[in-house]
């Protein structure tokens, strides 16, 4: 199952890591969260194969542990999220769906 687009009215804002904000349910090791705001990542689902990471022109992610987590042990975190370009290469490499850019959250981080 892909991202919720509309993470933001469906799950509450569960803290901050890394100057990221964390929309829950956050239950560690197996519940981590969507991470992120304009750009979000759902870190439950996220298989960490690094295209993201990769093609991102303006380097907005950067790579987190997340021990123990059922689907992998490090995660994309979009760290310098106020630096995307919303080029949506990120969204389209993603063999998981499961990142979310919305130009129009981009006031909101």
């Amino acid at each position: 199952m892909p991202i919720d687009p509309n993470f933001e009215q469906n799950r509450e804002k569960a803290g901050e890591e890394n100057g990221v904000d964390v929309w829950g349910p956050v239950d560690p090791p197996e519940q981590l969260g969507i991470h992120g705001t304009h750009v979000a990542v759902d870190f439950d689902i996220c298989i960490a194969d690094g295209a993201c990471l990769e093609d991102c022109p303006v380097d907005v992610f950067t790579w987190v542990d997340s021990p123990d987590h059922p689907e992998s042990e490090l995660k994309a975190e979009p760290t310098h999220e106020a630096q995307c370009i919303d080029c949506m290469l990120c969204v389209d490499v993603c063999p998981v769906d499961a990142i979310d850019v919305d130009p129009g959250r981009a006031g909101r981080i």
